[in-house]
């Protein structure tokens, strides 16, 4: 069996699961695009092609080889996109919560067989129907659970808003003990630019006391000021909004001190390294056009 246990984002990590880019089917439609920064990739003929993505997944499990991570990969589903495992599910403390995903991504939790068979079935979470919540929207930080949300009454018409709150008010039945709070995400079914499809879009935290930040990603000041408070004003990384747009705030966090990230985000990785963190660098460039990087594409188990 396997013993969950995910209390952070950065406590070292002993397992995950990867996704897979392996046949990863053909370019989509307009019509079939989920976020406007694919939908963008698609009508400029400039959407990533698999043998690139396959490289790119690659890299990153070469790095949790390299550390010794015990890592699960998605059993293939033929032209399918199975890159975003965060988006499926998520562990809070040993508990594993099945994401309510768009209805047709249902197969890539079956997919995952070989992690679920291996969890007791007591500490699986299936929530309801009206429920929606998906893992890029939910951190676990300590005594904090971090969600993403969408409180305008336009939700049913916005393809990118993910999780309602009724997500939110679940979580909050599920671990009571813990301090939930709620952000309001900015987001835009046109314009990638403008749109924090989940949270870790524009906000995760690193290290034992630091977070990135995207402070136009939140509707409301107060709800970007609680993570001020929280973290401190000097303790945070601000991105702007094109760092924003190329996922600056989706990095991979491996332990408290190494990250894993694009070797593109020199402002970022910078900062990082002086203050002493180790920057596992990788090309995620590809990928990134489909709204999602290094966050999303792992979905963690075990961390210490």
């Amino acid at each position: 069996m396997l013993e969950l246990n995910i209390k952070n984002e950065t406590a070292r990590l002993r397992a995950v699961v990867l996704g897979v880019a392996t046949s990863n089917g053909p370019i989509p439609t307009v019509e079939e695009a989920y976020d406007p920064k694919s939908l963008e990739h698609i009508k400029a003929g400039t959407y990533p092609i698999e043998a690139d993505m396959v490289s790119e997944m690659d890299e990153v499990n070469k790095v949790f080889q390299k550390y010794d991570i015990k890592v699960f990969r998605p059993e293939i589903i033929d032209n399918y996109n199975q890159i975003f495992t965060r988006d499926i599910g998520f562990v809070i403390d040993d508990m594993f919560i099945k994401a309510n995903i768009l209805p047709d991504r249902d197969r890539e939790l079956t997919a995952i067989h070989e992690v679920i068979d291996q969890i007791d079935p007591d500490r699986i979470v299936t929530a309801p129907d009206d429920v929606h919540f998906e893992g890029g929207d939910v951190m676990v930080w300590n005594d904090y659970i971090f969600i993403g949300t969408y409180k305008r009454d336009d939700y049913k018409e916005q393809i990118t808003a993910r999780t309602n709150m009724a997500g939110v008010k679940f979580i909050e039945d599920l671990f009571p003990n813990k301090k939930v709070l709620s952000f309001d995400l900015v987001k835009s079914n046109t314009e990638a630019r403008d749109n924090a499809l989940h949270l870790d879009c524009c906000f995760q935290p690193i290290g034992l006391d630091k977070a990135i930040i995207y402070k136009d990603g939140f509707y409301n000041e107060s709800e970007y000021n609680s993570l001020v408070d929280i973290f401190g004003f000097e303790n945070l990384f601000h991105i702007d909004r094109e760092e924003m747009y190329n996922m600056n705030s989706n990095v991979f966090s491996i332990s408290p001190t190494v990250i894993v990230s694009e070797r593109s985000f020199t402002r970022l990785n910078t900062w990082l390294i002086d203050r002493g963190f180790t920057v596992e660098e990788v090309s995620y460039n590809e990928i990134a056009k489909q709204e999602g990087l290094l966050r999303c594409s792992t979905l963690p188990l075990i961390r210490d």
